[in-house]
Protein backbone atom coordinates (compact mmCIF):
# COMPACT_ATOMS: atom_id res chain seq x y z
CA UNK A 1 0.00 0.00 0.00
CA UNK A 2 1.43 3.42 -0.84
CA UNK A 3 2.42 5.43 2.33
CA UNK A 4 0.70 8.56 3.85
CA UNK A 5 3.53 10.60 2.21
CA UNK A 6 4.39 9.32 -1.38
CA UNK A 7 1.22 9.55 -3.36
CA UNK A 8 0.10 6.13 -4.87
CA UNK A 9 1.09 7.63 -8.79
CA UNK A 10 4.76 6.91 -7.52
CA UNK A 11 4.45 3.96 -5.58
CA UNK A 12 6.10 0.65 -7.56
CA UNK A 13 3.32 -1.60 -9.19
CA UNK A 14 4.09 -5.30 -10.46
CA UNK A 15 3.39 -5.76 -14.05
CA UNK A 16 4.56 -8.98 -16.08
CA UNK A 17 8.06 -9.56 -15.49
CA UNK A 18 8.76 -6.30 -14.15
CA UNK A 19 8.19 -3.74 -11.67
CA UNK A 20 7.38 -0.46 -12.29
CA UNK A 21 8.74 2.04 -9.85
CA UNK A 22 6.00 4.58 -11.16
CA UNK A 23 3.02 4.43 -12.77
CA UNK A 24 2.95 7.00 -15.51
CA UNK A 25 2.45 5.02 -19.01
CA UNK A 26 3.99 7.05 -22.40
CA UNK A 27 0.55 6.24 -24.63
CA UNK A 28 0.68 5.07 -27.78
CA UNK A 29 1.46 7.45 -30.39
CA UNK A 30 1.13 7.45 -34.17
CA UNK A 31 4.08 9.87 -35.45
CA UNK A 32 4.72 8.95 -38.92
CA UNK A 33 8.61 9.28 -39.14
CA UNK A 34 9.29 6.05 -40.06
CA UNK A 35 10.41 4.63 -44.10
CA UNK A 36 8.29 3.70 -46.84
CA UNK A 37 9.14 0.30 -46.14
CA UNK A 38 7.60 1.01 -42.61
CA UNK A 39 11.51 0.99 -41.10
CA UNK A 40 11.96 2.74 -38.01
CA UNK A 41 13.30 6.37 -38.06
CA UNK A 42 16.50 7.23 -37.38
CA UNK A 43 15.65 9.69 -34.79
CA UNK A 44 13.39 6.68 -33.09
CA UNK A 45 15.87 5.33 -30.18
CA UNK A 46 16.56 9.20 -28.81
CA UNK A 47 12.72 9.81 -28.93
CA UNK A 48 11.81 7.05 -26.99
CA UNK A 49 15.05 6.97 -24.95
CA UNK A 50 14.47 10.75 -24.16
CA UNK A 51 11.08 10.08 -22.56
CA UNK A 52 12.07 6.72 -20.58
CA UNK A 53 12.58 6.76 -17.00
CA UNK A 54 13.96 4.11 -14.66
CA UNK A 55 11.21 1.58 -14.19
CA UNK A 56 8.65 3.72 -16.43
CA UNK A 57 6.35 1.66 -19.28
CA UNK A 58 6.53 2.98 -22.45
CA UNK A 59 4.55 1.76 -25.37
CA UNK A 60 5.16 2.63 -29.00
CA UNK A 61 2.88 3.95 -31.58
CA UNK A 62 1.17 0.91 -33.59
CA UNK A 63 3.33 -1.46 -35.55
CA UNK A 64 1.99 -3.13 -38.46
CA UNK A 65 2.18 -7.05 -38.19
CA UNK A 66 2.87 -8.27 -41.71
CA UNK A 67 2.33 -6.30 -45.33
CA UNK A 68 -1.09 -6.93 -45.19
CA UNK A 69 -2.20 -5.41 -42.45
CA UNK A 70 -2.56 -2.12 -44.23
CA UNK A 71 -0.57 1.27 -42.86
CA UNK A 72 -0.54 5.11 -43.37
CA UNK A 73 2.66 6.46 -44.60
CA UNK A 74 4.91 6.52 -42.38
CA UNK A 75 3.81 4.34 -39.77
CA UNK A 76 6.28 1.07 -38.77
CA UNK A 77 5.97 -2.30 -39.32
CA UNK A 78 7.94 -5.43 -37.44
CA UNK A 79 7.32 -7.99 -40.10
CA UNK A 80 10.77 -7.92 -41.90
CA UNK A 81 14.24 -8.60 -41.06
CA UNK A 82 15.08 -4.59 -41.81
CA UNK A 83 12.82 -3.62 -39.72
CA UNK A 84 13.44 -5.88 -36.54
CA UNK A 85 17.05 -4.89 -36.81
CA UNK A 86 16.11 -0.74 -36.41
CA UNK A 87 13.88 -1.23 -33.70
CA UNK A 88 16.98 -3.15 -31.42
CA UNK A 89 18.08 0.14 -31.47
CA UNK A 90 15.16 1.59 -29.62
CA UNK A 91 14.68 -1.17 -27.20
CA UNK A 92 18.56 -1.11 -26.12
CA UNK A 93 17.86 3.05 -26.43
CA UNK A 94 15.58 2.35 -23.79
CA UNK A 95 16.95 -0.52 -21.57
CA UNK A 96 20.18 1.47 -21.22
CA UNK A 97 17.94 4.40 -19.15
CA UNK A 98 15.80 1.30 -17.43
CA UNK A 99 13.03 1.97 -19.09
CA UNK A 100 10.48 -0.79 -20.37
CA UNK A 101 9.00 -0.49 -23.32
CA UNK A 102 6.06 -2.64 -25.20
CA UNK A 103 5.23 -2.46 -29.11
CA UNK A 104 1.54 -2.30 -30.24
CA UNK A 105 0.90 -4.41 -32.54
CA UNK A 106 -1.74 -3.32 -35.32
CA UNK A 107 -3.75 -4.68 -38.39
CA UNK A 108 -5.86 -1.55 -39.77
CA UNK A 109 -8.73 -3.96 -41.73
CA UNK A 110 -10.90 -1.63 -43.68
CA UNK A 111 -9.23 1.74 -42.02
CA UNK A 112 -6.53 1.26 -44.84
CA UNK A 113 -6.08 2.11 -47.83
CA UNK A 114 -5.57 -0.81 -51.30
CA UNK A 115 -2.38 0.73 -51.86
CA UNK A 116 -0.97 0.41 -48.60
CA UNK A 117 -0.86 -3.71 -48.94
CA UNK A 118 0.84 -6.15 -50.61
CA UNK A 119 -0.03 -6.71 -54.21
CA UNK A 120 -2.23 -3.79 -54.03
CA UNK A 121 -5.15 -5.66 -51.96
CA UNK A 122 -7.67 -6.05 -51.48
CA UNK A 123 -8.94 -4.51 -47.98
CA UNK A 124 -10.43 -6.78 -45.68
CA UNK A 125 -12.94 -6.55 -42.52
CA UNK A 126 -15.22 -8.41 -40.09
CA UNK A 127 -17.95 -7.33 -42.94
CA UNK A 128 -18.23 -5.88 -46.08
CA UNK A 129 -18.95 -2.22 -44.84
CA UNK A 130 -17.37 1.21 -45.50
CA UNK A 131 -16.05 3.31 -43.17
CA UNK A 132 -18.38 6.59 -43.60
CA UNK A 133 -17.06 10.04 -43.79
CA UNK A 134 -13.60 11.60 -44.47
CA UNK A 135 -10.27 9.53 -43.61
CA UNK A 136 -7.70 11.53 -41.45
CA UNK A 137 -4.69 10.20 -43.65
CA UNK A 138 -5.82 10.04 -47.06
CA UNK A 139 -8.59 9.76 -49.87
CA UNK A 140 -11.88 8.32 -49.16
CA UNK A 141 -12.32 5.26 -47.72
CA UNK A 142 -12.76 1.79 -49.33
CA UNK A 143 -15.78 -0.90 -49.39
CA UNK A 144 -13.50 -3.93 -47.64
CA UNK A 145 -14.21 -7.37 -48.20
CA UNK A 146 -15.29 -10.03 -45.20
CA UNK A 147 -12.44 -12.04 -44.35
CA UNK A 148 -12.78 -15.67 -44.66
CA UNK A 149 -12.65 -17.98 -41.64
CA UNK A 150 -9.26 -19.38 -43.10
CA UNK A 151 -7.96 -15.91 -43.76
CA UNK A 152 -9.01 -15.19 -39.84
CA UNK A 153 -6.93 -17.90 -38.75
CA UNK A 154 -4.20 -16.59 -40.67
CA UNK A 155 -4.49 -12.62 -39.63
CA UNK A 156 -4.21 -14.50 -36.01
CA UNK A 157 -0.97 -16.50 -36.78
CA UNK A 158 0.39 -13.04 -38.44
CA UNK A 159 -0.11 -10.89 -34.25
CA UNK A 160 1.38 -14.09 -32.85
CA UNK A 161 4.73 -14.21 -35.84
CA UNK A 162 4.34 -10.00 -35.13
CA UNK A 163 4.93 -10.80 -31.24
CA UNK A 164 7.90 -13.03 -31.65
CA UNK A 165 9.54 -10.37 -33.95
CA UNK A 166 9.03 -8.29 -31.38
CA UNK A 167 10.69 -10.25 -29.01
CA UNK A 168 13.45 -10.74 -31.46
CA UNK A 169 13.76 -6.91 -31.34
CA UNK A 170 14.08 -6.65 -27.36
CA UNK A 171 10.71 -5.43 -26.84
CA UNK A 172 9.55 -6.64 -23.18
CA UNK A 173 5.98 -7.58 -24.66
CA UNK A 174 3.73 -6.31 -26.90
CA UNK A 175 0.25 -4.64 -26.57
CA UNK A 176 -2.64 -6.29 -29.05
CA UNK A 177 -4.60 -3.28 -30.54
CA UNK A 178 -7.81 -3.99 -30.13
CA UNK A 179 -9.09 -0.18 -30.15
CA UNK A 180 -9.90 2.75 -32.28
CA UNK A 181 -11.86 0.87 -35.05
CA UNK A 182 -8.71 -1.05 -36.61
CA UNK A 183 -9.99 -5.14 -37.52
CA UNK A 184 -9.75 -6.57 -33.73
CA UNK A 185 -12.47 -3.34 -33.05
CA UNK A 186 -14.10 -4.27 -36.16
CA UNK A 187 -15.05 -7.61 -35.19
CA UNK A 188 -15.70 -6.47 -31.67
CA UNK A 189 -18.56 -3.76 -32.69
CA UNK A 190 -22.09 -4.04 -33.85
CA UNK A 191 -21.77 -1.54 -36.32
CA UNK A 192 -18.82 -2.72 -38.31
CA UNK A 193 -19.45 -6.64 -37.54
CA UNK A 194 -22.81 -8.12 -39.72
CA UNK A 195 -21.49 -11.76 -39.73
CA UNK A 196 -23.46 -14.80 -39.75
CA UNK A 197 -20.91 -17.07 -38.76
CA UNK A 198 -19.37 -17.65 -35.32
CA UNK A 199 -17.61 -14.80 -35.67
CA UNK A 200 -20.67 -12.42 -35.89
CA UNK A 201 -23.78 -11.82 -34.11
CA UNK A 202 -23.63 -12.41 -30.41
CA UNK A 203 -21.36 -10.71 -28.15
CA UNK A 204 -19.60 -13.85 -27.14
CA UNK A 205 -19.12 -14.44 -31.37
CA UNK A 206 -17.83 -11.13 -31.86
CA UNK A 207 -15.65 -11.59 -28.82
CA UNK A 208 -14.30 -14.38 -30.60
CA UNK A 209 -11.60 -13.04 -32.69
CA UNK A 210 -10.00 -10.75 -30.15
CA UNK A 211 -9.66 -13.37 -27.84
CA UNK A 212 -8.34 -15.96 -30.26
CA UNK A 213 -5.96 -13.50 -31.11
CA UNK A 214 -4.76 -12.50 -27.61
CA UNK A 215 -4.41 -16.71 -26.59
CA UNK A 216 -2.16 -16.97 -29.75
CA UNK A 217 -0.07 -14.21 -29.00
CA UNK A 218 0.18 -15.46 -25.09
CA UNK A 219 0.88 -19.04 -26.54
CA UNK A 220 3.86 -17.32 -28.37
CA UNK A 221 5.31 -14.91 -26.01
CA UNK A 222 3.78 -15.50 -22.47
CA UNK A 223 0.77 -14.09 -20.88
CA UNK A 224 3.11 -12.01 -18.98
CA UNK A 225 4.28 -10.20 -22.13
CA UNK A 226 1.00 -9.71 -23.31
CA UNK A 227 -1.05 -6.78 -23.10
CA UNK A 228 -4.50 -5.48 -25.05
CA UNK A 229 -5.84 -2.35 -25.91
CA UNK A 230 -9.53 -1.41 -25.97
CA UNK A 231 -11.86 1.44 -26.81
CA UNK A 232 -15.64 0.81 -25.88
CA UNK A 233 -16.49 4.01 -26.13
CA UNK A 234 -14.53 5.81 -28.79
CA UNK A 235 -16.44 5.55 -31.65
CA UNK A 236 -13.48 6.01 -34.46
CA UNK A 237 -13.57 4.81 -38.01
CA UNK A 238 -17.48 4.08 -38.00
CA UNK A 239 -17.29 1.42 -35.07
CA UNK A 240 -19.70 1.97 -32.40
CA UNK A 241 -21.59 -0.87 -30.25
CA UNK A 242 -25.16 -1.44 -29.48
CA UNK A 243 -24.08 -2.79 -25.76
CA UNK A 244 -20.60 -1.37 -24.85
CA UNK A 245 -20.81 -1.99 -21.13
CA UNK A 246 -22.00 -5.86 -22.11
CA UNK A 247 -19.73 -6.13 -24.98
CA UNK A 248 -16.31 -5.29 -23.38
CA UNK A 249 -17.42 -6.65 -19.76
CA UNK A 250 -17.62 -9.82 -21.78
CA UNK A 251 -14.33 -9.48 -22.92
CA UNK A 252 -12.37 -8.76 -19.94
CA UNK A 253 -14.15 -11.76 -17.71
CA UNK A 254 -13.44 -14.07 -20.58
CA UNK A 255 -9.41 -12.18 -20.38
CA UNK A 256 -9.95 -12.35 -16.02
CA UNK A 257 -11.03 -16.42 -16.59
CA UNK A 258 -8.88 -17.47 -19.39
CA UNK A 259 -5.99 -14.83 -18.95
CA UNK A 260 -5.21 -13.55 -15.42
CA UNK A 261 -1.26 -13.23 -15.88
CA UNK A 262 -1.53 -10.90 -18.84
CA UNK A 263 0.50 -7.99 -18.52
CA UNK A 264 -2.05 -5.50 -18.39
CA UNK A 265 -5.47 -4.25 -19.86
CA UNK A 266 -5.71 -0.87 -21.23
CA UNK A 267 -8.64 1.03 -22.05
CA UNK A 268 -9.77 4.98 -23.28
CA UNK A 269 -12.04 6.34 -21.04
CA UNK A 270 -15.20 7.70 -21.97
CA UNK A 271 -15.49 10.99 -23.45
CA UNK A 272 -12.06 11.43 -24.53
CA UNK A 273 -10.97 12.72 -27.79
CA UNK A 274 -7.81 12.38 -29.13
CA UNK A 275 -8.70 15.64 -31.84
CA UNK A 276 -10.15 17.62 -28.24
CA UNK A 277 -7.57 20.00 -27.01
CA UNK A 278 -10.06 20.33 -24.03
CA UNK A 279 -12.22 18.14 -21.43
CA UNK A 280 -15.18 16.65 -23.14
CA UNK A 281 -17.97 17.67 -21.24
CA UNK A 282 -20.95 15.60 -20.65
CA UNK A 283 -24.26 16.93 -21.75
CA UNK A 284 -26.87 17.62 -18.92
CA UNK A 285 -28.97 14.69 -18.72
CA UNK A 286 -26.57 12.09 -20.33
CA UNK A 287 -25.70 9.05 -18.63
CA UNK A 288 -22.02 9.67 -17.04
CA UNK A 289 -19.88 6.66 -18.04
CA UNK A 290 -17.04 5.10 -16.58
CA UNK A 291 -14.53 2.53 -16.71
CA UNK A 292 -15.41 1.42 -13.15
CA UNK A 293 -17.28 -1.61 -14.18
CA UNK A 294 -14.48 -2.86 -16.11
CA UNK A 295 -12.16 -2.19 -13.49
CA UNK A 296 -13.92 -4.33 -10.97
CA UNK A 297 -13.54 -7.48 -13.31
CA UNK A 298 -9.94 -7.06 -14.02
CA UNK A 299 -7.69 -7.94 -10.88
CA UNK A 300 -4.39 -7.24 -12.67
CA UNK A 301 -3.02 -4.18 -13.54
CA UNK A 302 -5.07 -1.19 -15.44
CA UNK A 303 -4.18 1.06 -17.41
CA UNK A 304 -6.67 4.23 -18.35
CA UNK A 305 -6.10 6.73 -21.14
CA UNK A 306 -7.47 10.02 -22.12
CA UNK A 307 -8.10 13.22 -20.33
CA UNK A 308 -4.66 13.02 -18.33
CA UNK A 309 -3.13 15.30 -20.60
CA UNK A 310 -5.01 18.41 -19.66
CA UNK A 311 -4.36 18.27 -15.92
CA UNK A 312 -2.03 15.95 -14.24
CA UNK A 313 -4.39 15.61 -11.02
CA UNK A 314 -6.62 13.67 -12.47
CA UNK A 315 -3.39 11.32 -12.48
CA UNK A 316 -2.95 11.58 -8.93
CA UNK A 317 -6.36 11.13 -8.38
CA UNK A 318 -6.91 8.16 -10.22
CA UNK A 319 -3.85 6.34 -8.83
CA UNK A 320 -5.37 7.35 -5.45
CA UNK A 321 -8.58 6.06 -6.09
CA UNK A 322 -7.72 2.64 -7.96
CA UNK A 323 -4.97 0.39 -6.45
CA UNK A 324 -3.94 -1.45 -9.80
CA UNK A 325 -4.08 1.44 -11.95
CA UNK A 326 -2.03 3.26 -14.24
CA UNK A 327 -2.55 6.21 -16.10
CA UNK A 328 -1.22 6.66 -20.10
CA UNK A 329 -0.51 10.29 -20.99
CA UNK A 330 0.04 10.72 -24.77
CA UNK A 331 0.15 14.19 -26.21
CA UNK A 332 1.64 15.64 -23.36
CA UNK A 333 4.51 13.16 -23.76
CA UNK A 334 5.37 14.66 -26.82
CA UNK A 335 5.85 17.52 -26.05
CA UNK A 336 7.80 17.12 -22.52
CA UNK A 337 10.51 14.56 -22.43
CA UNK A 338 10.62 14.63 -18.93
CA UNK A 339 6.55 14.48 -18.38
CA UNK A 340 7.39 11.99 -15.45
CA UNK A 341 9.32 14.62 -13.66
CA UNK A 342 6.86 17.72 -14.26
CA UNK A 343 4.17 15.44 -12.93
CA UNK A 344 6.33 14.79 -9.67
CA UNK A 345 7.37 17.95 -8.84
CA UNK A 346 4.62 19.67 -10.44
CA UNK A 347 6.03 21.69 -12.88
CA UNK A 348 4.43 23.58 -15.71
CA UNK A 349 3.75 21.83 -18.90
CA UNK A 350 5.42 22.82 -22.33
CA UNK A 351 2.25 23.22 -24.82
CA UNK A 352 1.91 20.36 -27.67
CA UNK A 353 1.96 21.90 -31.71
CA UNK A 354 -0.43 19.65 -33.36
CA UNK A 355 1.42 20.92 -36.53
CA UNK A 356 3.96 18.43 -35.74
CA UNK A 357 1.85 15.42 -34.87
CA UNK A 358 2.73 13.54 -37.92
CA UNK A 359 5.45 15.98 -39.93
CA UNK A 360 8.39 13.68 -41.26
CA UNK A 361 11.89 14.62 -38.97
CA UNK A 362 13.32 15.90 -35.94
CA UNK A 363 11.22 18.73 -35.45
CA UNK A 364 8.88 18.52 -33.01
CA UNK A 365 10.01 14.95 -32.09
CA UNK A 366 13.78 14.71 -30.79
CA UNK A 367 13.89 18.57 -30.07
CA UNK A 368 11.29 19.18 -27.49
CA UNK A 369 12.75 21.05 -24.46
CA UNK A 370 13.08 19.72 -21.09
CA UNK A 371 12.26 21.69 -17.88
CA UNK A 372 13.89 25.56 -17.12
CA UNK A 373 12.35 26.86 -14.12
CA UNK A 374 13.36 30.10 -15.81
CA UNK A 375 10.77 29.59 -18.58
CA UNK A 376 8.58 29.07 -16.05
CA UNK A 377 8.30 32.21 -14.07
Amino acid sequence: MPSSTTPALFTPLKLGHHVLKHRIVMAPLTRMRASPAGVPSEFTPEYYAQRATEGGLLITEATGISPDAGAYAGAPSIYSNEQIEEWKKTTEAVHKVGGVIFLQIWHLGRASYSFNLRNGGPLVSASDIAIEGASYFGPPYEKPRALTVDEIKSVVDDFAQAAKNAIAAGFDGVEIHAANGYLVDQFICSSSNKRTDHYGGSIENRARFPLEVVEAVSKAIGAEKTAVRFSPWAGLHGTYDDTPLETWSHLTRALETNHPNLAYLHFIEPRSSHLADAPVEPVEGETVLTLDPLRAIWSGPFISAGGYTYDPQTAYDRAETSPNNLVAVGRAFIANPDLVERYRNHWKLTPYNRDTFYSPGPVGYVDCPYYNAADSK
